[in-house]
């Protein structure tokens, strides 16, 4: 039996590395689980894998996951005030704030904050039922998701690996060569890193699970101010304000409407243009009429004028 362990042990060491080959090309994690042969020292190992097994569907990931996050908007009248009493809140209900925004109120700007609220699942609609009393609830989103599938697959994934790097580990206890000693060091760094990132996503996803996300932002009602003038000097100012107001109005205006008047003021000149030189075709084209002379009134016929006979002077006409 003493000759045998020795044999046994490099047969099993063998089968261990080509299994974790194939895991390591795609397959799944407990693609080299049958492969594996019980340890020399005891047959307990079938009976510990049933009872995993057998408690596995009893586990926490056996049943529904669902991660739930939520936004809520409160009108308050002092949301610096009303935020310190949301974060108490979360933390007597046993969760915590994982982000907290403060805006005071500056000039024209109103205060607001905003709080990311990690909350306990189970006491998620307490909480929003108490914050509900805050003030004016301007709304509220709820979200579920749904991640039992992936919970149960990060759990089966680690309990292969956790079982694979157990192995690794009493095959490591066992070698008896350096060769072996290197391979199996290597196999089990390799498993390992890959147990630590799954642990981390499981937990990373079952505290996304376990404390529900709720997102609140406080805000409060914008006051205008009295701008009304209450002496000379603040009716002098808004005067000032108001001409200043109406200039850039009317500069803004003006430099609006000049592409559009220098636009109109070239179709004008084109149609004065056109209509000028119309009128003076016409007028070419009309003939000049000479008005015809007066009838000779009716009796004895006057006397030719001779043009070379020089006219009468009044001394020359007959007195009466």
């Amino acid at each position: 039996m003493r000759r045998i362990a020795p044999v046994a042990a490099a047969a099993a060491l063998t089968v261990l590395l080509l299994a974790g080959c194939s895991m390591g090309s795609g397959g799944e994690s407990s693609g080299y689980e049958p492969a594996m042969p019980a340890p020399a020292e005891g047959g307990d190992t079938g009976q510990s894998a049933d009872e995993a097994a057998d408690a596995d569907g009893g586990s926490p990931a056996a049943t529904q996951s669902v991660i739930t996050t939520g936004r809520m908007s409160i009108t308050v009248d002092d949301p610096l005030a009303a935020a310190e009493e949301a974060a108490a809140l979360a933390d007597d209900a046993g969760g915590r704030t994982e982000s907290r925004t403060e805006q005071p109120g500056a000039g024209s700007a109103s205060p607001r904050a905003e709080l990311v609220l990690r909350v306990p699942a189970d006491e998620l609609d307490a909480v929003v039922d108490e914050l509900r009393e805050f003030g004016h609830v301007n709304g509220v989103t709820m979200n579920e998701s749904d991640v039992s599938t992936e919970r149960k697959d990060l759990d089966a994934r680690i309990e292969a690996l956790g079982a694979s790097v157990d192995r690794l580990e009493l095959l490591l206890s066992q070698a008896s060569t350096i060769t072996d000693l290197i391979a199996i060091e290597s196999e089990l760094t390799t498993r390992q890193a890959e147990l630590d990132s799954l642990t981390q996503q499981r937990d990373w996803l079952v505290d996304q699970v376990d404390y529900s996300t709720l997102t609140v932002e406080l805000i409060t009602v914008e006051t205008a101010p009295d701008t009304a003038p209450d002496d000379f000097w603040s009716g002098l100012a808004a005067g000032w304000a108001a001409l200043v107001g109406f200039a850039s109005a009317l500069g803004v205006a003006i430099g609006v409407l000049l592409p559009w008047i220098a636009v109109l003021l070239v179709m004008a000149a084109i149609v004065v243009l056109v209509v000028v030189l119309a009128t003076r075709g016409r007028r070419r084209a009309t003939p000049v009429t000479t008005p015809a002379a007066p009838a000779a009134p009716s009796g004895p016929a006057a006397p030719a004028a001779d043009p070379q006979r020089p006219a009468p002077s009044p001394e020359d006409e007959p007195r009466a």
